[in-house]
């Protein structure tokens, strides 16, 4: 057996913004792919109810910003751990260092 076979595709339908789209995927990935939908459907209604606007287009353009945003924040936030991360364990080297110095 492959790698391929165990890797079976599903046919599923994703609602955004009233509209079905069908998709094919695969199977360990349906549950993320389907709370990603919802999630997107909540975005999309609290934009709606709390701007009064009901024009698709630009309810999505404004959830694919704040998705966007929120991808930046969280990378940043990555980032600047990793940098946390590096500049700890250069401390402890000097400490280290220091320590045996004495």
């Amino acid at each position: 057996m492959n790698k391929h076979e165990n890797m079976a595709e599903l046919s599923i339908k994703i609602k955004l913004a009233g509209r079905e789209y069908p998709m094919k995927v695969k199977s360990e990935d349906e549950e993320r792919i389907r709370r990603a939908g919802k999630e997107l459907e909540e975005k999309i209604k609290t934009y709606r109810d709390q701007f009064g606007i009901d024009d698709k287009q630009d309810l999505l353009a404004m959830v694919a910003f704040d998705s966007y945003m929120e991808k930046l924040k969280a990378l940043e936030q990555e980032q600047d751990s990793g940098i946390d991360e590096n500049l700890a364990g250069k401390l402890k080297g000097l400490s280290d260092i220091i320590s045996n110095s004495l």
